[in-house]
């Protein structure tokens, strides 16, 4: 593991001393104790520092392996997710192995509750959790870093200059997730840089030819080097996303102006809001793995692409959106969309209404301009699941 020192999780053995230092850490205190005790934290911040590192080395001082860290934390990452959704489903598991390890391919919606979610519900039902690829753009905060590389997590390198910067740190990171699966650690990562805020989920080729750079060297042929890292497309379905009115006005920006110039500190704020706010109904679906890859990464991001869009769950939320956006041609949307396409749960019309409301309601929140982003957000991926569901699978003969 020394070749990926530099974006690697921490290892065991580093568990115990990066949980001392986080106990002994003032900013890493106040970002705790503002999380669970918001008031406390501004009248009396000193008092609550103290209790927040008692509760902390009395509950975690005695890890020294990150599984067991892990599976003494999951207590409290159950009560946020209960406290957050609705409910949370999943579909797929049952055709995974827990013995062996697999490179979740996933959409991405949201920046840290995606890839929490996923290893919750694989944790609840007996797998190992992943480790967790996430750009180096989020470790801008010393004590965000520490704990997402305590939680499995490795740097993907992004802003690189030069062609021969790029090309060596996909090299490292074609290296580390091939090393993973080959020691049987599994991988999270998302289908794309950056969050699909426009609702479309897209994967970019890029990723996909950067999983085959260290496998090209040996003279392995792509899909066989695809075939061996047992890919599984994964969907991520929010009924409801925390960021929808932040998302909406920085797509309006961008499409008026050209560019979206990010405000300090506006990544933590998006981490924070997205999870504590209010998700409603999350569907996770884990895909089939992926075993008979086609031959190039253009056709392998298509088949992934088809793969995430056609088993994207809907929600009534969607429905609403996509009967709002086609309000003169959308018909009877319950009946002509749920015929062809996978939904996360049934659906009444007293739900379809209570959606509606809503969805109205979310955009009255919205600034006028960013109106008809946030819908579209909600209704694309009925349009993309009904195209996926009407076509072939890409690269199967």
């Amino acid at each position: 593991m020394q070749d990926f020192d530099a974006i690697r999780p921490y290892s065991d053995e580093e568990t115990a001393p990066t949980i001392q230092r986080l106990a002994n850490d003032r900013e890493f205190l106040d970002m705790v104790g503002r999380f669970r005790s918001p008031t406390v934290a501004r009248w009396a911040p000193g008092l609550l520092r103290m209790f927040v590192r008692r509760w902390l080395i009395r509950n975690f001082s005695h890890y020294h392996r990150i599984d067991d860290l892990q599976g003494g934390l999951s207590k409290y990452i159950g009560d946020l997710v209960e406290s957050t959704t609705s409910n949370v489903t999943q579909s797929g598991l049952e055709n995974l192995s827990k013995t062996g390890a697999h490179l979740f391919i996933c959409n991405h919606r949201d920046i840290v509750f995606d890839p929490m979610v996923v290893n919750y519900l694989m944790f609840q039902h007996g797998f190992s959790t992943t480790r967790i690829a996430i750009g180096d753009n989020l470790l801008a905060n010393r004590v965000f870093a520490e704990i997402m590389r305590l939680n499995k997590s490795f740097v993907v390198r992004r802003n690189m200059t030069s062609p021969r910067e790029m090309r060596d740190a996909y090299l490292t990171l074609s290296g580390f997730i091939n090393h993973s699966i080959d020691s049987n650690h599994s991988i999270w990562i998302a289908q794309r840089e950056g969050r699909a805020k426009d609702g479309i989920d897209v994967t970019d080729p890029a990723i996909i030819k950067m999983f085959y750079m260290s496998r090209k060297k040996s003279g392995l042929a792509f899909d066989e080097a695809m075939n061996r890292l047992h890919i599984v497309p994964v969907s991520i379905a929010y009924e409801y996303d925390p960021c929808d009115c932040d998302k909406a006005r920085e797509l309006e920006i961008r499409a008026r102006t050209g560019e979206y110039i990010k405000t300090e500190g506006e990544d933590s704020d998006q981490i924070i809001k997205g999870m504590t706010g209010y998700k409603g109904h999350v569907h996770v679906h884990f895909g089939q793995p992926i075993s008979d890859s086609p031959d190039n990464p253009k056709a392998m991001a298509a088949r992934v692409d088809h793969e995430i869009q056609a088993n994207y769950h809907l929600h009534a939320s969607n429905l609403a959106a996509y009967q709002l956006r086609n309000e003169a041609n959308a018909g009877d949307v319950p009946k002509a969309v749920t015929d062809h396409v996978a939904i996360a749960e049934k659906l009444e019309t007293a739900d379809l209404e209570a959606a509606r409301s809503e969805i109205q309601r979310r955009l009255d929140a919205c600034d006028v301009q960013g109106r008809s982003y946030l819908l579209d957000m909600y209704a694309n991926p009925v349009s993309t699941a009904l195209k996926a569901n009407q076509e072939p699978v890409p690269g199967k003969d």
